[in-house]
């Protein structure tokens, strides 16, 4: 069995504080999209802190204030399956085929990172209960990069060429940290 996790208590101050996950896009709520591409995967669907909606599962981090880091160490705790899906509330074209795919390869490593021209995607990948440990040493010691977990364990990089398979990277892997990013993503829509 497989989990999967949304990202959902940031602070967004880039944003203006303001709810990403309920930002509309092509007339949904992106937590909306997103519930509705990982529903079909999992039994075992988490929203990590933030969201108080009508959500499968609301847990809070563990170790609170520690950003996306705590959100993974509080998911994994809390997680059913072996693998889990960890995906931000800011990201719309999530889709069911490319999260199945990523799930696919977690076999053979720790971590499952889609890697675009604009880098790692930590924050759309799988990470297996064999995280657990070195993301709560982290925590621990207060390295709270995400980028520096994914150096930490056996990952599976997944090439831009591999997502290209699922979609256009840019699109797949398109999140919402800004306005201006928000006003971007009428670009893509069209795609």
């Amino acid at each position: 069995m497989n989990s999967a996790a949304i990202l959902a208590g940031g602070q967004a101050t880039r944003f203006g504080g303001r709810d990403k996950s309920a930002l509309l896009v092509d007339g949904r709520a992106i937590l909306d999209r997103q519930i509705a591409a990982l529903s079909p995967l999992t039994e075992d669907l988490m929203i990590v802190g933030g969201a108080q909606r009508s959500a499968p599962r609301v847990i809070a981090d563990i170790v609170a204030g520690c950003g996306p880091l705590g959100g993974l160490h509080a998911a994994l705790t809390a997680a059913r399956g072996d693998a889990l899906f960890l995906v931000a509330c800011d990201m719309p074209y999530v889709t069911t085929a490319f999260v199945e795919y990523l799930l696919s390869l977690a076999g053979s490593a720790d971590a499952v990172v889609p890697r675009s021209e604009r880098g790692y995607h930590p924050l759309c990948a799988v990470y297996t209960r064999a995280c657990l440990e070195p993301a709560a040493a982290r925590l621990a010691d207060r390295r709270l990069k995400m980028r520096e977990l994914v150096d930490d364990v056996r990952t599976r990089v997944v090439s831009a060429e591999d997502i290209r398979r699922f979609g256009d990277p840019d699109r797949l892997l398109a999140n919402v940290n800004t306005p201006a990013d928000f006003a971007g993503l009428e670009a893509l829509q069209g795609h």
